[in-house]
């Protein structure tokens, strides 16, 4: 169970990393569309848990490619929340698929 605290640094890395992902993730993922669904803060606040949802392109090459702009994310996030937080976590990304997971299941239960 996450403390206000992380669930209010979750909430704003959250925003924070979406709002970086629609400004540059045009030029760096061109034809998929990225959007963070989901972020989750360890209880030191040293990793944070992005989990994100995918669309246009084959989910885990976009994954991949988000990894290697992952140094370049965490910056662009360091000079956004420099105010708000000592240190920026270190950031690990996931593809949420829970949205493919709602789908299977209403498929089951309208069949």
């Amino acid at each position: 169970m996450e403390t206000q605290r992380q669930e209010r640094i979750s909430r704003l890395i959250q925003k924070d990393i979406g709002e970086i992902l629609q400004q540059s993730g045009r030029d760096w993922f061109p034809g998929a569309m990225i959007t963070v669904t989901k972020v989750y803060v360890t209880a030191d606040l040293s990793i944070a848990r992005v989990y994100l949802s995918i669309f246009g392109k084959d989910a885990q090459k976009v994954l991949q490619q988000v990894e290697l702009k992952g140094k370049e994310i965490r910056k662009q996030l360091g000079y956004r929340v420099k105010n708000q937080l000592r240190q920026v976590p270190e950031l690990r990304f996931f593809v949420d698929d829970s949205l493919d997971y709602i789908d299977k299941i209403d498929k089951l239960l309208n069949d």
